[in-house]
């Protein structure tokens, strides 16, 4: 037997494992975050081997140095591309999905609100069963029909967009 036994504990020491877990100390990038990071890391890696050969080349005399230097401008441009892809895509998923679900959270209580009043404005316009035949659709009788609800689109003539006389051929 060696210096550890089968079960990942030390022969030494007892009851101390080999693997210890430890919690996180950051929560872990989002999925489309992380790939943009990994991309950029890749990119700005290859341009600055590029770079370090370009520089050699260049010591040397030799003739690839010129079509390195060109591919290394161009790695620089490609490697901005990337920390830039990184700090967009990282702006993008705090704006779409970083609204915090903490009770000190801004936003939880604006929410709140609107969903509060959305749901007052429906039952204003839901037909209430209590309320007889006031909201029902005549039957043809003596009864005349309810007065007609406002259109949902403006007349096309409320447009001033669309009028003839706004010079636009």
């Amino acid at each position: 037997m060696g210096m550890y036994e089968d079960d990942g504990v030390m022969a030494g020491a007892r009851g101390r494992s080999l693997w210890q877990e430890e919690p996180a100390l950051r929560r872990r990038m989002p999925d489309p975050v992380r790939d943009a990071a990994v991309r950029a890391v890749l990119i700005v890696a290859v341009t600055l081997t590029q770079a370090t050969v370009t520089f050699f080349l260049t010591l040397t005399g030799s003739w690839l140095a010129l079509p390195m230097a060109l591919g290394a401008i161009a790695g620089t441009v490609v490697a901005t591309w990337g920390v830039l892809d990184v700090m967009i895509t990282r702006q993008m998923w705090n704006q779409r999905y970083g609204v915090v679900s903490e009770p000190s959270s801004t936003a939880r209580g604006r929410r709140r609100e609107r969903r509060r009043a959305h749901a007052e404005s429906r039952t204003e316009h839901r037909w209430q069963p209590g309320a007889g035949r006031a909201g029902r659709i005549p039957r043809g009788g003596g009864e005349t029909a309810p007065a007609a609800r406002p259109a949902v689109w403006p007349p096309p003539g409320a447009d001033r967009r669309y009028q003839a006389s706004s010079g636009r051929g």
